[in-house]
């Protein structure tokens, strides 16, 4: 259940870096309130999943989930670069993130 909890949080992160990319100085109020909603849960979620994975795992995971998500975010959403290094990079991030669930032991 805590890597569910702990993925769970890494997509939270990816809501919470969305809606920070809109929150326009804090002034768009429904953004900076689901900045705020996703930000919380985030972190309450990776600290529940951090009582049975390792931290360090944890943290790794669920900063990898963020960052897979919020490129996958830019390009879909924003128009950002698919460029094939970039995409090659995402897929070792995904590889990594992989190999972090697959030796944690827990």
């Amino acid at each position: 259940m805590a890597w569910l909890w702990l993925v769970l949080g890494g997509l939270f992160e990816v809501g919470f870096t969305t809606c920070l990319r809109n929150v326009d100085g804090f002034r768009h109020v429904g953004w900076t309130l689901g900045f705020l909603a996703s930000v919380s849960l985030s972190m309450l979620l990776l600290e529940v999943a951090a009582r049975s994975i390792p931290m360090g795992t944890a943290y790794a995971v669920w900063t990898g989930i963020g960052a897979l998500g919020t490129v996958l975010t830019g390009i879909w959403l924003y128009g950002e670069p698919a460029t094939p290094v970039r995409l090659l990079l995402v897929v070792g991030a995904v590889a990594c993130i992989a190999g972090l669930k697959l030796t944690a032991g827990s």
